[in-house]
């Protein structure tokens, strides 16, 4: 039986183990260690709801979300930043009981909705979440800035 809950402090060593597999998967260099600082700066200074998902108190996915504000709405949205589930674990629905946790969290906090990106050659993700009612914005375009200065 697969259990969702809010990650706290003693979540930690576990939730740290997926999210430096979690950034494997796109590409960066593992670091556990500022997996850790970073993820405990989030947790300890309530920056971000984690929500991780146990399997016989395995933790084998997690998802990210931050708080952004909609100027037109008027209202608090949710940046759906992060989400993974453990290759072994998945087909199993987790990824779809994070999301429901994820609207859960607008829901109660009466936010505008839940935004994400993904790469395009996210498959997987780009299947999940229309799946689970998310809408592909066609109308509008992403433009990032990258700050190169170290």
């Amino acid at each position: 039986m697969t259990l969702i809950s809010t990650a706290t402090l003693d979540d930690l060593d576990q939730l740290v183990l997926l999210f430096d597999a979690y950034r494997v998967f796109y590409r960066k260099t593992s670091d556990v260690e500022g997996a850790k600082q970073f993820l405990g700066e989030r947790i300890r200074k309530s920056e971000s709801v984690i929500y991780i998902a146990y399997e016989n108190e395995k933790a084998v996915g997690f998802t990210q979300l931050y708080p952004l504000f909609s100027s037109t709405r008027m209202r608090r949205t949710w940046l759906l930043n992060d989400l993974y589930v453990d290759r072994d674990y998945r087909g199993r629905g987790i990824s779809k009981m994070l999301m429901d946790a994820a609207k859960d969290l607008a829901r109660n906090t009466q936010a505008a909705g839940v935004a994400l990106e993904t790469e395009k050659s996210n498959i997987i993700g780009n299947q999940l979440y229309p799946s689970v009612g998310f809408d592909l914005d066609e109308e509008h375009n992403y433009y990032f800035w990258t700050n190169d200065e170290k």
